[in-house]
């Protein structure tokens, strides 16, 4: 399964918030074997999302759009993701019904809280509503294209919900070597070619070591390569350092 990701907002491009959901995202999907192949960043730009919303949903078996859902001006995801499928923004019964569940739950937490129920629970018509279990503003899928809160608990509590919709085949494996990456290239360049894996090697400054992530979508192929480059290179299944 290839996904790619999209994250919205010119605070990130702006340097003001650290980007961690790309990050979070593409390592849980990765963890379930799905392969995130772009992770794009775009300003709170409406026809700029839409246009990339369009162009990636037709591109890859997933999209996953993160940041600029709710009721402020600069809040245009929704409304751009709706472009990209030529749909109305409409509010469901359902949809609102939950933002209210929502309020009341943080009422006495938050005493007159002014928000627009209607702007909060607008949704792309026809589109699967994803209700945040910890925030206002409901997420949704339209076709292929997953749209998610910004803000990262908000994020990761709903993406649970839908995880194992990005389930896949591939399968990584880590070792771990001192051994500087000059001398290994020929051992990792053989692992390639007999087992067709992919291996990426990784430097750790901190820890002086290289981290090498084995990925295929054949478990046996993984596992061989694994135990081959074991047996070649000074390498462990654990995190090592050098002992100067």
């Amino acid at each position: 399964m290839e996904v790619a990701l999209i994250t919205v907002g010119d605070e990130l491009l702006s340097g003001d918030t650290v980007n961690t959901n790309a990050t979070w995202l593409a390592s849980r999907i990765e963890e379930r074997g799905g392969r995130v192949v772009r992770v794009l960043t775009l300003p709170d730009d409406r026809e700029t999302i839409a246009d990339h919303v369009g162009t990636y949903g037709d591109g890859f078996d997933a999209v996953v759009v993160t940041g600029g859902i709710g009721g402020t001006p600069d809040d245009v995801t929704v409304e751009a993701v709706a472009d990209a499928f030529d749909r109305e923004l409409v509010v469901t019964d359902l949809a609102r019904s939950d933002v209210e569940r929502r309020l009341a739950a943080i009422e006495g937490r938050v005493p007159e809280l002014a928000v627009d129920v209607e702007a909060e629970a607008a949704l792309p018509e026809g589109c699967r509503p994803l209700f945040n279990p910890v925030g206002l503003a409901p997420g949704c899928v339209l076709e292929n294209v997953y749209v998610l809160p910004g803000i990262p608990g908000e994020l990761k509590a709903i993406f649970e919900t839908v995880a194992e919709e990005f389930d896949g085949e591939r399968r990584s494996r880590f070792l771990y070597t001192v051994e500087p990456e000059a001398n290994i290239v020929y051992a990792l360049e053989e692992a390639i070619e007999r087992f067709d894996v992919a291996v990426g090697c990784y430097p750790d400054r901190e820890r002086d070591h290289n981290r090498l992530k084995l990925t295929g979508t054949d478990d046996a192929a993984v596992d061989d390569a694994a135990d081959w480059l074991l047996a070649r290179i000074d390498a462990s299944e654990t995190p090592v350092s050098r002992d100067w």
